[in-house]
């Protein structure tokens, strides 16, 4: 599985003018890769993310998924948001099993489907819970269940765990990580945290600022993927060599 970005472009029409947020965008990312696309406010990660989902088309260029052209949201795409997104009056078997109802899948494989990967993200026992009963990392673990429950080719994360504090944030890494290990998802991923990034990656792009544009390409390659590693020197490098890439495109933008 490939998934091509090529030569993307992205404008919008404002009061004020044309607003150029994405500029010359080309990525990509092979079957079983964790792809994080890093840059600070304004530079178009969310924007680009939604190019790829198919809620948005491109000024120009395209998003193709083994050589297919993204022309609208699909299965073969899931979507994880920053905020969970879960109905509030379904309990979790029901939320997980949303989206395979759209597709019409039939009954007893929606069930069967959401049981399975309820009980790959440690959630079995709370299939009948409401999301008010739940805390916020396990409100994000429903909402992964729920994307991977389509079986998508691909994994999309726009800043997952952005919204969670500082000790689910690491739980949630770590999960995530293993998860990727044992199931070998293809991730592209959205943040701001460069030591997320760095953490979750196979490969960086660092996103300059207005208008978005890939300054670098950055593989990662670290000893281990515990939390343990971030006191590592190679850790650190990787991570000041991304704020100082981020620190210097953001004076860059500001001098223009």
């Amino acid at each position: 599985m490939y998934l091509q970005i090529n030569n993307l472009h992205k404008h919008f029409n404002t009061k004020q003018g044309n607003l150029v947020v994405l500029k010359d965008i080309n990525m990509t990312i092979k079957e079983g890769e964790f792809i994080c696309a890093v840059g600070a406010s304004g530079s178009g990660k969310s924007t680009l993310l939604r190019q790829i989902a198919g809620l948005d088309t491109p000024t120009t260029g395209e998003v193709k998924i083994d050589g297919v052209r993204v022309a609208g949201p699909g299965p073969d795409r899931g979507m994880v948001f920053q905020h969970y997104t879960l109905y509030p009056w379904m309990n979790v078997q029901e939320n997980t099993e949303f989206g395979l109802k759209l597709q019409g899948i039939s009954k007893k494989e929606r069930r069967d489907r959401a049981s399975y990967y309820l009980s790959i993200v440690g959630l079995t026992e709370f299939a009948r819970s409401l999301p008010k009963e739940l805390s916020g990392g396990m409100k994000q673990r429903v909402a992964i269940a729920r994307a991977l429950a389509s079986q998508p080719k691909v994994l999309l994360m726009d800043e997952p765990f952005g919204a969670l504090d500082i000790h689910t944030k690491e739980s949630m890494q770590q999960f995530m990580l293993e998860l990727w290990e044992r199931n070998r998802l293809t991730v592209f991923m959205i943040t701001h945290d460069v030591e997320e990034a760095v953490f979750l990656s196979n490969r960086i792009y660092a996103l300059s600022a207005r208008p978005g544009t890939v300054s670098k390409e950055i593989p990662i390659e670290l000893p281990n993927r515990t939390h343990a590693v971030k006191r590592h020197s190679i850790f650190h490098d990787y991570k000041d060599e991304l704020m100082n890439l981020l620190r210097r495109n953001s004076l860059e933008a500001v001098a223009a």
